[in-house]
């Protein structure tokens, strides 16, 4: 078991959301399922408590909670993109599946949770400082998903 790991509130899916999550992004697998001992407030005995799964690398651990807490974008996903096409399939397999689109290439997934599809081509153009960096954040300003040719024509101004 990894010394750290994020642990994530669910209402009751943590297991649909970590399947969804494996089958979405490389590097994912659902590792583990705990089911409760006994009742708890939000369950009965037998109920999926927690899911043990990996979101491209990264160990999480899914807690079906109950509602008493809900997701906001203090915590989101953060995936670096290659190209257009796997910004898209992300990004599409996210909001097509019952999630909703924000801004700046951010969106919530069906659970709640936050996810930045982010191309590579945009942290590089803010890595880079300066006018370049200024025009592809304000190019990104406009968007919900992030438009990567629009991006690259901003850092060359």
């Amino acid at each position: 078991m990894a010394k750290n790991t994020i642990c994530i509130w669910y209402d009751k899916d943590a297991e649909a959301a970590a399947r969804f999550y494996a089958a979405t992004f490389p590097d994912s697998a659902v590792t583990a399922v705990h089911r409760a001992p006994s009742d708890y407030p939000s369950g009965k005995k037998g109920d999926v408590l927690t899911v043990e799964f990996t979101v491209a690398g990264v160990h999480c651990v899914g807690l079906n909670g109950g509602p008493i807490f809900k997701q906001t974008e203090a915590f989101s996903f953060q995936i670096a993109t290659d190209d257009q096409a796997e910004t898209d399939r992300y990004w599409d397999a996210i909001v097509g599946n019952g999630g909703q689109e924000s801004a700046c290439g951010w969106c919530k997934d069906r659970w709640g949770v936050s996810w930045q599809i982010t191309p590579r081509v945009l942290t590089e153009a803010m890595a880079a400082g300066g006018d370049e960096a200024k025009r592809a954040f304000e190019a990104m300003m406009d968007m919900k998903k992030i438009d990567v040719a629009r991006i690259e024509a901003a850092r060359r101004g």
